[in-house]
């Protein structure tokens, strides 16, 4: 428990986030740098970078009502702690990626309409999910659903996204950068915190195996929408022969630790 104690506890997480990796920087990015004027000007990769962050939101929101909902279900006050900053972390996730919906043109007053149409149903029914066993105080459940299948899976897209986004588009990889090295963190946590709690109750393992099942079901059904309503290889290729058009190089950036 020692160790659980320090590596979750709220001196580390401000000692590696706002005073580490996410020091000087303006939601999660080098203040300077902008979305790339080729993606502003280009409707079609516009509207997929729009579809592509309105999923993020979603997620994110989603994340937040979890964790924040679940510090109340906390079996330990340590796990309440971690909790309480990853409540911070999701909040500021959804910050980031709000603001860049605002950065890629759409409208403050058109800001829910956009996300709602947008939206994934299976995305939409994740969350559901999980939120009926947060709201249930349903810690095992919860905290599988949340920092197993939905950050494990998050940080896996992210990390996609980072790397097609390094040479293109360094503001948003920057901001991916800070969002990864924090969903590291909340997937370590899930399965420090749940491997423990599975063998005190072993009788919750059948229960929380269906329900992880059925919530990556939602999850991979997303993914799988997501690359119907696109070529992603085609949409990657042609921004970066107009990044190339353009000149624009690779900027270096800390990778998180």
């Amino acid at each position: 428990m020692s160790d659980f104690l320090s590596m979750y506890s709220i001196q580390h997480w401000l000692e590696s986030c706002p005073q580490g990796y996410l020091e000087g920087t303006a939601y999660g990015h080098d203040p300077d740098v902008r979305e790339p004027e080729l993606l502003i000007q280009d409707d079609l990769l516009r509207e997929q970078a729009i579809r592509t962050t309105v999923q993020l939101v979603v997620g994110e929101r989603c994340a937040l009502a979890a964790s924040s909902g679940l510090i109340n279900a906390c079996p330990d006050q340590p796990s309440a702690r971690f909790l309480a900053t990853q409540t911070l972390d999701e909040a500021r996730h959804v910050e980031i990626f709000t603001q860049r919906l605002l950065d890629l043109g759409v409208k403050k007053n058109e800001l829910e309409s956009v996300i709602q149409a947008h939206a994934n149903p299976n995305l939409v029914k994740f969350a559901e999910i999980l939120l009926e066993k947060v709201d249930k105080k349903d810690f095992v459940s919860g905290v599988v659903g949340q920092n197993i299948v939905l950050e494990g899976m998050a940080f896996t897209v992210f990390e996609l996204l980072h790397q097609t986004s390094q040479a293109m588009n360094p503001k948003f990889a920057q901001t991916l950068s800070g969002t990864i090295a924090d969903e590291r963190r909340h997937v370590g946590f899930g399965e420090n915190r749940i491997g423990s709690l599975i063998k005190e109750n072993p009788g919750k393992k059948p229960e929380v195996e269906k329900m992880q099942q059925e919530m990556s079901y939602y999850m991979l059904a997303t993914f799988a929408d997501s690359f119907r309503n696109m070529d992603a290889r085609e949409e990657i290729q042609r921004a970066k022969e107009q990044a190339g058009a353009a000149g624009i190089t690779r900027r270096c950036w800390p990778t998180p630790s």
